[in-house]
């Protein structure tokens, strides 16, 4: 990665890269990348600017050391008082965040993803997770529950039934495992993680991104509506995708047997 987004200020715990249209936001939290207030409240101002830059055209979130995002960091979360519990709940809105950016967003799983590392994963577009990784949902040890977005983003990916069983045993699952059950997209081996999440990354970015974002949102708000209502909202989508210059290229490109050229506009 080159470049520095932003000046990272005492005790910042995000760095932000950019490579070409691809912006990496990295937590770097020791030891294990555990979620605070502090780490919640600058998420929320790292990612809109990232969201709205026509200049960044895919988003990776990921992590350092052998930890993608461990979850909650304990100590906070052992204040069960309703002003801390408000503030780490604030870790969904971190998740709305990624789920409603107008571009693709990757989970580039360095390491363990756990709780809400896993919870953070499961809002965003392409997971990838290394060979030395482990992915679940332990919240149930500690006699809670995934109550950052994962009890309701979990069945709407793998189905109740099952969602409810991963919840309750509270496994550490191994890749291939998560692999096989949906819950991410690609395993790759640690000594090619780096290069296979940019290579993934850059192929995203080349692609007509605005209607990726148009697709996402069409999707989002039509899942779970009757068809007519959910095809209402599809309308809408298409017919914000067909003022775009992206659209207009790709059908050019077509006619002209050639490879397309997106912008993201």
């Amino acid at each position: 990665m080159s470049g520095t987004a932003m000046d990272n200020e005492q005790g910042s715990v995000l760095h932000v890269t950019h490579d070409g249209a691809v912006a990496t936001v990295r937590v770097d939290r020791p030891k294990a990348n555990a979620v605070n207030p502090a780490m919640v409240e600058e998420f929320l101002s790292v990612l809109p600017p990232l969201a709205a830059d026509p200049e960044v055209r895919c988003i990776v979130i990921t992590g350092t050391g052998r930890f993608f995002v461990a979850g909650a960091d304990i100590a906070v979360m052992r204040d069960l008082s309703a002003g801390n519990q408000a503030k780490m709940r604030r870790w969904i809105e971190v998740q709305r965040a990624l789920e409603q950016a107008p571009k693709p967003v990757v989970a580039a799983m360095n390491g363990h993803a756990l709780g809400g590392g896993a919870e953070l994963s499961l809002a965003c577009d392409l997971r990838i997770i290394s060979e030395e990784a482990t992915f679940g949902f332990p919240e149930m040890r500690l006699g809670l529950f995934p109550g950052a977005g994962g009890s309701q983003r979990l069945p709407r990916l793998v189905g109740p039934h099952l969602a409810k069983r991963l919840m309750i045993e509270g496994e550490r699952l191994t890749p291939r495992r998560a692999l096989e059950l949906g819950l991410v997209d690609v395993v790759v081996e640690q000594a090619e993680f780096d290069a296979v999440v940019a290579e993934r990354a850059q192929r995203l970015a080349e692609k007509p991104t605005t209607t990726i974002g148009l697709l996402k949102r069409v999707v989002d708000e039509g899942y779970g509506l009757p068809v007519e209502q959910a095809l209402e909202c599809e309308a809408k989508g298409v017919a914000e995708v067909t003022a775009t210059a992206d659209a207009a290229e790709g059908l050019q490109a077509f006619l002209e047997k050639r490879a397309p050229v997106f912008t993201g506009r």
